[in-house]
C-alpha cells in the first residue's frame, strides 16, 4: 500500500510517517512524504521525500498521479496566521483541498483521504459538552475553512470519488520546538518553556478551559483513521477525535507537579486580546463516543501529557 503525506515536514507528519514506518498502519509498502521543506526520510520503508509547493499549479494533479492508496491531509496554515491574512488562509486550507480533491476525482482509483479538521469549525454559546451533532458555527476564518472542508471531503465521498474521514483533531499540547503562530501556540508555550527553563506568556485567563491531545496520541488517532477497516469509520464522514478537557490552571498544576513552582512561576499573564477571543470560542469539552467505539486512542490525563513530553525531551529545571 502506498501513503502520502502532505504537509510531512510539520510536527505531527513527521511523527505520523515514523509511525507508519514502524507498523501503525498494516500493510504499507512505501511513503511518499511532500511539504514546502524537504521532508525527513523515515529509516524503514521505502520513501521519497520532496520540497514542493502544494499552491504552484499542476504540483497537486503530478502527486496524484503516482497513485497513492491512502493520503493524509495535513497540509494547512495555522490558526493565527488564517485570521491575520485571509487571502493566504483561504489559498491554502480551502483552495488546495479542492484541488487535491479535483485531482482525485479523475483518477480510476479510489484512493482513502484523511483530511485533519479542527475543533475550531464550532463557535459560541456552546453547552458544557459538545454533542457530536452540534451545529457548525466557526468564529474564526480558519475555523470557516475547515469546515467547508469537512463538507466537499464529505460530498466527494457521497459520491463516490475518495473514502474521506475528516478527523477534528484536539488542540495539540505539549509541541515541541519552536513556537508556531497558531492561536493555540501558547498551550504548548507555558508547559515547554517553563520545563526548558525560559519565561512564557499566557494570554488568557488561567480558568480558560480547553481541550487537548498529547503529539503522539494525536498521531496515533490520526494513523487509525487511516488504519481501521473503511466498512467500520464509513458511517462517520467526520469524527471529533477523543481528548481530554482542563482549565489552563490545570496545566500550570501539572507543571509545577513536574518541575516544581519555579517553572510555574515563569508563565506570566500579558494581554493578548485577539488570541483570546478566538481561543475562547472554541468548545471546552466534546462528546467522542463514535471515536471510541472505533477504538481512538486518548491521554489518561494532564500529567500524562507531560510526562510524554519530558520523557522524550527533558527538562532543565
Amino acid at each position: 500500500m502506498h501513503v502520502m503525506i502532505l504537509g510531512a515536514a510539520g510536527m505531527l507528519g513527521q511523527k505520523l510517517a515514523r509511525a507508519v514506518d514502524a507498523g501503525a498502519i498494516p500493510g504499507v509498502s512505501h511513503l511518499t512524504l511532500v511539504d514546502r521543506v524537504q521532508p525527513q526520510p523515515v529509516p524503514g520503508l521505502p520513501c521519497v521525500c520532496e520540497a514542493v509547493d502544494l499552491e504552484t499549479p499542476d504540483v497537486v494533479e503530478a502527486l496524484v498521479e503516482r497513485d497513492p492508496d491512502l493520503v493524509f491531509h495535513l497540509a494547512a496554515v495555522v490558526s493565527g496566521q488564517a485570521e491575520a491574512e485571509f487571502e493566504t488562509g483561504y489559498a491554502v486550507n480551502l483552495d488546495l483541498t479542492r484541488r487535491l480533491l479535483e485531482a482525485i476525482r479523475h483518477r480510476a482509483r479510489v484512493p482513502r483521504l484523511v483530511f485533519s479538521s479542527s475543533l475550531a469549525v464550532y463557535g459560541p454559546p456552546f453547552p458544557d459538552i459538545v454533542p457530536e451533532d452540534f451545529v457548525l458555527r466557526p468564529a474564526s476564518s480558519y475555523g470557516v475553512q475547515k469546515a467547508m472542508c469537512e463538507l466537499l471531503v464529505s460530498d466527494y465521498t457521497r459520491k463516490g470519488f475518495v473514502h474521506g474521514t475528516s478527523v477534528r483533531l484536539p488542540t495539540v499540547s505539549i509541541r515541541p520546538g519552536a513556537p508556531n503562530a497558531a492561536a493555540s501556540g501558547f498551550l504548548s508555550g507555558i508547559l515547554r518553556e517553563p520545563l526548558a527553563g525560559k519565561d512564557a506568556e499566557l494570554p488568557v485567563d488561567e480558568n480558560t478551559r480547553v481541550w487537548i491531545a498529547s503529539p503522539d496520541v494525536s498521531v496515533q488517532g490520526l494513523a487509525h483513521a487511516g488504519a481501521v477497516e473503511w466498512t467500520r469509520i464509513s458511517a462517520y464522514p467526520v469524527l471529533n477525535l477523543r481528548g481530554i478537557s482542563v482549565t489552563v490552571s490545570e496545566m500550570l498544576d501539572a507543571l509545577e507537579a513536574e518541575a516544581g513552582p519555579a517553572a510555574r512561576a515563569r508563565v506570566q499573564r500579558v494581554d493578548r486580546p485577539e488570541v483570546a477571543r478566538i481561543v475562547q470560542s472554541w468548545p471546552q469539552a466534546f462528546e467522542t463516543k463514535a471515536a471510541e467505539e472505533l477504538g481512538f486512542p486518548v491521554n489518561a490525563s494532564i500529567a500524562d501529557i507531560v510526562h510524554e513530553y519530558v520523557s522524550q525531551f527533558g527538562k532543565t529545571i
